[in-house]
């Protein structure tokens, strides 16, 4: 079945099993890797794409969830790194084994587009479904912070 959808702002129709995991489509018929599996069950947040603008975990919706919707991946947010929740990751060496950085910088930016000034508070809420292994939680908190005076 063809599922049109809007793709990093590209119009696309994708020939998919309607029950295929979003995921799935974005990564082996799409080919847009930069979205990761990790847990398969929408408790780690790795998976994270935008679906209208709102932060869903693509494991474990259908990609019929797509059709006529807007979908935003982490190629999407821009196209050359420089989003500034990207710049931020970047200032602050948010990352180590890097894993789940895509779907932490997708909800970040979702939280930053409802919420321009976010506090520790409102970020440790929109944050606590993205399970970072390494832990670099404090430094999440900061790049977001940053990212928040450089979008204002």
């Amino acid at each position: 079945m063809a599922i049109e959808f809007e793709l990093n702002g590209e119009a696309i129709s994708l020939d998919v099993d309607p029950n295929m995991p979003l995921l799935w489509a974005i990564r082996d018929i799409a080919g847009l890797t930069g979205t990761k599996y990790a847990c398969g069950k929408a408790l780690c947040g790795a998976c994270n794409v935008h679906l209208d603008g709102q932060p869903v975990r693509s494991c474990a919706v259908p990609a019929s969830i797509a059709a006529g919707r807007s979908i935003t991946t982490i190629e999407g947010l821009s196209s050359d790194g420089g989003h500034p929740v990207q710049v931020a990751w970047r200032e602050f060496n948010v990352a180590q084994c890097g894993y789940c950085q895509s779907g932490q910088i997708m909800t970040a930016a979702a939280l930053l587009e409802r919420n321009p000034d976010p506090t520790d508070d409102d970020i440790d809420l929109a944050m606590s479904g993205n399970i970072c292994r390494c832990g670099t939680y404090p430094r999440i908190r900061q790049a977001i912070h940053k990212a928040a005076e450089d979008k204002s």
